[in-house]
């Protein structure tokens, strides 16, 4: 397995890492994360496919670039991935052409060969996609051996329009997905978000989707007030602060939402991701140490899976953390670096929602506010 690594800024290739002395011609993947202004021009996308002529070319939108050790805005984040044994597939579907998310996402993996599938990558578009239907649809009809990891693409803090393109210039409303085959590959992957929960558990009792009414039959909004106290003055930004945490199922571990916005009229508060009506939640809060500390656990989780440290390491982080860390967000990445070392290629972007499974090789689920990683190798 070779890789090289790639920085396009300013219309021009900035900087590279090949250190497997790779020949561009015989690259069969590129995976690229940039902002949504330069991967809607034309130029970009042709400047790849001219630099690599034939791999497939996966990119989407986000919130901010992972290169190496660094998290950047307004470029493309490009990794260039050679295999010796392993084979690829991939697959892009348009949501406008389904009656739903779930459906879509069952399309994805009926649009794959499934035998000796290890790893499905999916890259999503973010405004128009909801993110737990499509992991529901994917979760459906997958094999139990089979891992499902990806994310939502993102547009900055503009949350106006997000683009995704499989061998073309990106476009909003489409999902693509890229399938890994062999018995060489080597897979492990890690989740954590640092968030503690805090109150006492309550339940979801009136939702629709993503959009929250009551919890404990009383507003939503009226007792996540009461929890925030002074920091109810400063909503929405300070929703930021404190995610819920949500208990899906009742013998899975929680996972973290997002909250989007707030409707003082109605009452209502709105979330990147579903809220089921009659699970469990509690508001959850974390302090700038407790976020990077995460990534840091989200590291050692693949070591965990896979004791080789990987050649790539695909980290999907959320706008939400970027946003809330500041000028201290490239630490997380850096944590991250430590763990792995400087045998591992790092790239990745900051996503409007993360899909990973909780537990080893589990089915894959919708995550906000958390540090994902997919880490891949193949073993000679």
């Amino acid at each position: 397995m070779k890789i090289a690594s790639l920085l396009y800024k300013n219309n021009i290739f900035f900087r590279e890492r090949n250190n497997e002395n790779m020949n561009f011609n015989e690259a069969q993947l590129i995976i690229g994360f940039g902002s949504r202004e330069l991967l809607s021009q034309d130029n970009p996308f042709n400047e790849i496919k001219i630099k690599f002529p034939n791999a497939q070319i996966a990119l989407c939108s986000s919130a901010g670039e992972i290169f190496k050790n660094e998290v950047l805005d307004n470029t493309i984040s490009l990794v260039a991935l050679q295999f010796k044994s392993t084979s690829l597939e991939t697959t892009q579907v348009r949501i406008d052409d389904y009656s739903s998310s779930f459906e879509a996402g069952k399309a994805l993996i009926q649009n794959f060969s499934q035998e000796n599938l290890k790893l499905i990558f999916v890259l999503s578009d973010g405004g128009k996609v909801n993110g737990s239907e499509l992991v529901k649809g994917m979760n459906f009809l997958k094999d139990n051996e089979v891992l499902i990891t990806g994310g939502l693409a993102g547009d900055g803090t503009k949350f106006e329009k997000t683009i995704v393109g499989l061998n073309q210039r990106p476009e909003s409303g489409n999902i693509i997905a890229i399938g890994f085959y062999g018995d060489k590959l080597v897979l492990s992957h890690g989740s954590s978000g640092g968030w503690e929960a805090f109150g006492i558990e309550r339940t979801i009792t009136k939702a629709k989707a993503n959009v929250l009414f009551e919890i404990d039959h009383k507003s939503a909004l009226g007792i996540y007030k009461k929890y925030l106290r002074e920091y109810a003055d400063e909503l929405p930004e300070s929703a930021l602060h404190f995610p819920l945490s949500i208990k899906l199922d009742e013998d899975q571990d929680p996972v973290v939402r997002a909250i989007l916005s707030i409707d003082a009229e109605n009452q209502t508060m709105t979330f990147a991701g579903d809220i089921p009506e009659g699970s469990k939640v509690r508001f959850a809060k974390a302090n700038f140490d407790q976020l990077i500390d995460a990534s840091t656990e989200a590291a050692i989780s693949c070591l965990e899976m896979s004791k080789d440290k990987p050649k790539l390491a695909i980290l999907i982080s959320c706008v939400g953390r970027k946003i809330l860390l500041g000028n201290r967000v490239e630490e997380e990445v850096e944590a991250v670096e430590a763990i792995f070392g400087d045998h591992t290629t790092l790239t990745g972007f900051y996503s409007y929602g993360e899909i990973s499974p909780l537990k080893p090789l589990a089915n894959c689920e919708l995550h906000n506010q958390t540090m994902t990683i997919t880490c891949i190798n193949e073993i000679d």
